[in-house]
């Protein structure tokens, strides 16, 4: 049997809840994004290197993946930042861009890594494999789907993140890639995985991907803050955000802050097994396919706290399979279950039960499950 505290229907405003606050904030968080926030300030060497000295157009034809590749592998051991001016800048991704430790790549705003059209099933934009002390901040990254001349597969990223640490990307608009925006996970499978850790992600923007906006696997330390997923649609699983290490390793101490997912084909956030310590909180969940937020498979101790879950076609939060220590706490959840309409004066429209179910329901599978403090839309707001 499932453990969940009850809770009643709010009509107006949220409960407010310090004590508890204050004590989820001190209890299994992580200040992961200190060290790579530390870093990208102060970066462990002045030299620059500009991609137009190495030969890079920037023309939207040429294919300047050596180019960039060139100045990459200019910097000195201590590393260094390569530039990327204005410009297309137009890349092999069964190449792919591969980033070294102690460096950063900074794009200008109007800068653009695109992808050359492919027919792999698996391809790479930007690697960032088993390196430490990595930044990537601004520009846009826009990927092959429009063009790709294969049918199957799901695996070409924009950024992948394999095996490392200390790895800061901000400011970044990723688009139109064949799989993942992004993946943060590991190299190899356990038990000899190596995890990425200390991997902070923010203000950035993924959006119309093939299979989801950003993916998480074997990690141990990640903060999301402040960043849209939004539209993913063309393979599954098709949500905002994945976080989806199973069988290739463990996921741990992850926190997703004031984030938006929107109008993704699946769920805004899938948390599947093998997965312990994650904190979603102070996020929008609106008008997505599937689940606002889905728990599923085994993920124990998850906190989902402060965050908005409106109109999306299934239920809202819904904690299933063997999730446990699940706490939601301090949500605002209503117009959920959008594609299971019923009609207002259904005997069900005026059953309190039913009303909190389809916005958020707790499987008999879970265990240790406390949902408290949640307001309700009005009945009205979500009746169909």
């Amino acid at each position: 049997m499932h453990t969940v505290t009850h809770e009643r229907v709010f009509t107006t405003r949220r409960v407010a809840l310090p004590i508890l606050l204050l004590a989820l904030s001190l209890i299994g968080l992580y200040t992961w994004s200190l060290p790579g926030r530390a870093w990208a300030a102060h970066h462990a060497s002045n030299v620059v290197v500009n991609v137009r000295d190495k030969g890079a157009k920037g023309d939207g034809v040429h294919d300047d993946t050596t180019a960039i590749q060139s100045a990459i592998d200019s910097l000195p051991a201590r590393g260094g930042t390569v530039v990327v001016p204005p410009g297309t800048y137009m890349i092999d991704a069964m190449n792919s861009i591969v980033l070294r430790s102690n460096m950063a790549l900074q794009l200008a705003n109007d800068a653009t890594i695109k992808a050359l059209p492919n027919s792999s099933p698996r391809s790479y934009m930007i690697k960032v494999w088993h390196v430490d002390n990595v930044s990537i901040t601004g520009g846009n990254i826009v990927g092959e789907r429009q063009g790709h001349t294969g049918k199957g597969g799901e695996w070409g990223y924009g950024i992948n993140i394999q095996g490392s640490n200390h790895v800061h990307v901000s400011n970044v608009h990723i688009s139109d890639c064949w799989g993942d925006g992004m993946w943060i996970g590991a190299l190899g499978w356990a038990p000899h995985d190596i995890p990425s850790t200390d991997v902070v992600v923010e203000n950035i923007v993924s959006t119309h991907n093939r299979r989801q906006g950003l993916s998480i696997g074997p990690v141990n330390g990640v903060t999301i803050s402040n960043s849209t997923f939004s539209n993913t649609q063309g393979t599954m699983p098709q949500s905002g955000i994945d976080i989806e290490p199973q069988t290739q390793g463990h996921a741990s101490n992850i926190t997703i802050d004031h984030c938006t997912m929107v109008d993704n084909r699946g769920s805004g956030l899938e948390v599947h097994s093998n997965v312990s310590n994650v904190t979603v909180k102070n996020c929008s969940f609106t008008n997505n396919y599937g689940y606002g937020v889905l728990t599923v498979d085994a993920p124990t101790q998850v906190t989902i706290i402060n965050n908005t879950v409106i109109g999306n076609g299934l239920a809202g939060l819904s904690i299933a399979g063997k999730s446990s220590y699940v706490r939601a706490t301090g949500n605002t959840l209503g117009n959920n279950s959008a594609r299971y309409p019923m009609k207002a004066d259904s005997p069900q429209a005026s059953n309190t039960h039913f009303i909190q179910g389809r916005q958020l329901e707790v499987k008999d599978s879970a265990s240790q499950v406390t949902a408290s403090g949640n307001t309700y839309a009005p009945q009205t707001e979500w009746q169909h």
